[in-house]
């Protein structure tokens, strides 16, 4: 016997459950496994191989040094230089490097990745983005805005013909040199100024002409993540209005590019990743579009890493849940296991029907992006339902992330549980990418041009909702009506449109018992505040094994 498992064994007399270790995260996940189902067998191979890295010992062990030795800002040198780079755990790399590795930053750009599923290319992403984001999210940060900041760069076909080379690259390249001297790059992001935040268009960093195509820039960013990406996709004004650049953070000759970084921000959560305040001066960028076409062009990547924040959210929410329900089933409680104590099982069942929900929603929206180019109806779905899931899916997680800590009780209060993470990390994706007020005004921004894509969203609603559709639709169109006339009601559109939405993929995808619990329980029930208000005409512990099954 080894001394692992003599202390398991001495730990189980202490009714103290193992960690949720070493379980194969894709393989004990039924429902990704039935939405991946269809994808070629090497892929599926892939995923099982990612599932069992994430909860590996040595991979959870990456992700709590990586946010335990948070970036170091140095702004100058022993000499006084200026110096501005900011400095990573190794943990933070080596999390790089196998995401990297495996092309969660370029994969659905890349015309020789994965070429037996060159149509489902965001699925296929989406999928393995899901599992990473149950190890560790902070480091996805840069991959989200290097993978996004493709669709903007396809507005300079010139500026893409030289960057895209360097961030299909799948070898990690954390050196501090020039973007061509390297051999792959990453791309971060700077949009908000102090004075504006989410108002872009109040930002007040200028860009002068100085040729065709480039510009010099002077301002400051209130908020740019990942400061050690080799270029930043940012906004600032020119003559003409607002303009998108890609900004290089050192020139060719290796010099500065006038981006001076002010401090680090002291973050709640997502502390792997850096996000930094900075002041810049003669800074040299790439136009991106026309002149004054800077929020068109930005907002095309804007929309891709929203995508991101949904599947990540539900990807720490899966984690979260998976590892209260593992600790209930260990720990003995009133003579009987946790898990089956009635109003435990309650309460898992009802926080597993949003985990589900939120994970189909989100891999609906990956398929819808998969399939817009050529078909309208796609296409409809991918712009209605961008904002709302990202609005759904992010705005569930903290609370639900909180209640499986309270079913772990104590023991999930705690830093050295992968939960603690989550739990901090959670209010970030609803944060950023446009908050939930942004997210439900832009859904009436696609209502006030016109209700035709609407309509044929909720057709597909309808259709595979089966009985409830009818019903379901008249509610969700009696919420347009509402918004038509007072515009502070728009959340009530969201929701109840992500409810209907998240329903539909559950039946889409034939699991029926699941998502009738869902639907009668969120668009047929009373109002709810917490969880666990099902009531015995659903089988709770029905619910809890299915979607999460115990080990063989």
């Amino acid at each position: 016997m080894t001394s692992a498992n003599r202390t398991d064994d001495k730990l189980a007399e202490l009714n103290q459950p193992s960690l949720w270790s070493g379980i194969n995260a894709y393989r004990s996940d039924p429902l990704i496994v039935d939405l991946t189902a269809a994808l070629p067998r090497g892929i599926r191979e892939d995923l099982e191989n990612m599932g069992r890295y994430v909860t590996s010992p040595e991979a959870q062990e990456l992700a709590r040094m990586a946010n335990q030795g948070a970036p170091q800002l140095r702004t100058h040198g022993p000499r006084g230089e200026r110096l501005d780079v900011v400095e990573f755990h190794p943990a933070w790399h080596a999390l790089m490097r196998r995401s990297m590795s495996v092309g969660l930053h370029s994969s659905v750009w890349d015309p020789q990745a994965d070429t037996d599923a060159k149509d489902e290319a965001h699925k296929v992403r989406a999928a393995r983005f899901y599992l990473t984001a149950q190890l560790e999210s902070g480091h996805l940060c840069p991959l989200t805005m290097t993978s996004a900041s493709v669709a903007a760069l396809s507005a300079s076909p010139a500026v893409q013909k030289d960057w895209a080379p360097k961030i299909l690259s799948r070898k990690y390249d954390s050196s501090n040199r020039p973007a061509m001297q390297k051999s792959a790059v990453t791309i971060g992001m700077g949009m908000t100024e102090k004075q504006g935040g989410t108002d872009v268009r109040a930002n007040r960093s200028a860009a002068e002409k100085v040729s065709e195509g480039i510009y010099r820039l002077s301002g400051h960013k209130w908020f740019m993540s990942a400061p050690m990406s080799d270029a930043f996709i940012m906004l600032a004004q020119t003559k003409e209005g607002m303009g998108c650049f890609l900004v290089p953070r050192l020139l060719e000759d290796g010099s500065a590019n006038g981006l001076q970084f002010q401090r680090l921000k002291d973050k709640v959560g997502n502390r792997s990743n850096a996000s930094c305040e900075v002041e810049f001066t003669d800074t040299f960028g790439f136009l991106l579009g026309g002149s004054d076409a800077g929020i068109r062009t930005i907002l095309d990547m804007v929309t891709l890493t929203r995508l991101d924040c949904a599947l990540a959210s539900s990807g720490i929410m899966r984690a979260s849940l998976a590892e209260a329900v593992h600790h209930t089933r260990g720990r003995s409680v009133f003579g009987k296991m946790l898990v089956n104590q009635p109003i435990m099982t309650r309460v898992l069942a009802d926080m597993a029907l949003d985990v589900a929900a939120a994970t189909a929603l989100s891999f609906r929206l990956a398929d819808a992006f998969d399939k817009a180019r050529g078909n309208a109806e796609e296409a409809a779905y991918a712009r209605v339902m961008t904002p709302v899931a990202k609005y759904w899916c992010c705005k569930i997680a903290p609370a639900l992330i909180y209640e499986a800590m309270e079913c772990i009780g104590g023991n999930g209060y705690i830093e050295e549980r992968p939960i603690a993470r989550h739990y901090r990390e959670a209010p970030v994706n609803a944060i950023w990418e446009g908050s939930g007020n942004v997210m439900a005004l832009d859904v009436l921004r696609v209502l006030n041009r016109g209700k035709d894509l609407f309509e044929t969203v909720f057709a597909g609603l309808a259709r595979d909702l089966g009985p409830a559709g009818k019903k379901t639709i008249d509610v969700l169109r009696a919420a347009i009506a509402l918004c038509e006339q007072d515009e502070g009601a728009a959340r009530l559109l969201v929701e109840q449109l992500a409810l209907a939405a998240g329903a539909a993929e559950l039946y889409r995808i034939g699991a029926g018992r699941i998502a009738d619990a869902f639907i009668e329980t969120r668009l047929a029930g009373g109002w709810r505040s917490t969880y666990g208000m099902l009531d015995s005409r659903f089988d709770a512990s029905y619910i809890v094994d299915l979607l999460y099954p115990p080990a063989a």
